[in-house]
């Protein structure tokens, strides 16, 4: 009961204590991940940086969830960047965090999933070293471990997987044209983030390039949040029951034997009351 007791007041502290501002009127940007969606799986650093910021720069990804665990006191800047429809293009974003600290403000830049995850993260805190800008990174889930976790399916098993790659699913220049024989390796979970638009596509270039046509693939979409919906099929089908089914973005793609044991660990299904398909 001690321990229980020492772990609740602890909690307590971590969320009472003050963002350390590195000296009088000295601004900083918190590089944080904000999770695949369920706002229960944030760190606890980053609800306290949420609570006690002075602007918050917002990505699309995140969830209602997390938003609602910003202070009162913040100002709220959206960021997002859906596919073809950027609010703010990479360069002015940068500019904008800059900006932001040198007025001396405590900045969080809230990101889905995990900021050096296909969050170019890395780009934005590139422009805050240059320009002599203080940041500090708050590591989030990425949306493969927690979506994948809550779809019931293990991204390594012994018996199905020994190894796990993250790809996204267009590149910079928006196109598709990926690494599809490392992508197509035996023995291997794939998952694809942002790869809905391109999803027919994605299945008939892992197939052309040495995966069974049967091979299981899931899409899910909302993944982590009451919304998670969760299509499963083969490489052949699964373009057409993910249409059928209308799924939007976000969706993740998981591929590879390990998604035949959701049958067995679904255990999230029951709870958000979804369908699966």
């Amino acid at each position: 009961m001690n321990d229980v007791v020492d772990i609740h007041l602890l909690l307590q502290r971590c969320l009472e204590s003050s963002i350390d501002h590195g000296g009088p009127g000295q601004g900083r940007v918190f590089l944080v991940g904000a999770g695949p969606g369920d706002p229960d799986l944030l760190t606890l650093r980053a609800a306290r940086l949420l609570m006690q910021a002075d602007v918050v720069v917002v990505d699309h990804l995140v969830s209602e969830g997390v938003l609602g665990l910003i202070g009162p006191q913040a100002e709220r800047i959206y960021a997002g960047k859906e596919r073809s429809n950027h609010t703010l293009p990479q360069r002015e974003l940068n500019a904008l965090l800059v900006t932001l600290a040198r007025e001396g403000r405590q900045v969080v830049r809230l990101k889905g999933g995990d900021p050096f995850v296909f969050g170019r993260g890395g780009e934005e805190l590139q422009a805050l070293a240059a320009a002599g800008v203080l940041f500090e990174v708050v590591p989030g889930i990425t949306a493969a471990c927690g979506v994948a976790s809550y779809a019931g399916i293990p991204l390594t098993h012994r018996d199905h997987a020994q190894s796990c790659l993250f790809a996204t699913g267009h590149l910079k220049d928006g196109s598709c044209d990926l690494d599809w024989p490392a992508l197509a390796r035996p023995r291997q979970t794939t998952v694809i983030y942002m790869g809905l638009a391109g999803l027919a596509e994605i299945c008939s270039k892992l197939v052309a390039h040495g995966l069974p046509a049967h091979t299981p693939a899931a899409v899910i979409e909302q993944g982590t949040t009451l919304e998670q919906r969760v299509v499963s099929g083969t490489l052949a089908d699964l373009a057409n029951r993910v249409a059928e089914a209308e799924l939007r973005s976000p969706c993740l793609t998981i591929v590879g034997e390990v998604v035949r044991l959701r049958e067995q660990l679904a255990w999230f299904d029951e709870r958000a009351v979804v369908r699966s398909l």
